[in-house]
């Protein structure tokens, strides 16, 4: 079988560098009780966004993960999505 081969060269994609919101603004501190700023880092299902998708530094989105962990196992933030009793 023959195999369609791409014109031109490879994919590329340019996007602007995110940056981390926790760097970018010092005033902003990361706390397990402050659960407004957490759920940004959650998606909707309750994991944890990756730093990829976030635009955390390493080291904020180990204190985020620590403190999302901390909300969770005192009952500030849900382990998974709400179940719907339908």
């Amino acid at each position: 079988m023959a195999v369609a081969k791409r014109s031109g060269g490879p994919r590329r994609r340019y996007s602007r560098r995110k940056v981390c919101r926790f760097c970018a603004d010092k005033s902003l501190s990361i706390d397990y009780k402050d659960v407004r700023t957490l759920r940004n880092f959650l998606t909707e299902r309750g994991k944890i966004v990756p730093r990829r998708i976030s635009g955390s530094c390493a080291e904020h989105q180990r204190k985020l993960t620590a403190a999302i962990k901390r909300a969770r196992n005192i009952a500030l933030l849900p382990f998974t999505a709400s179940h719907s009793l339908d």
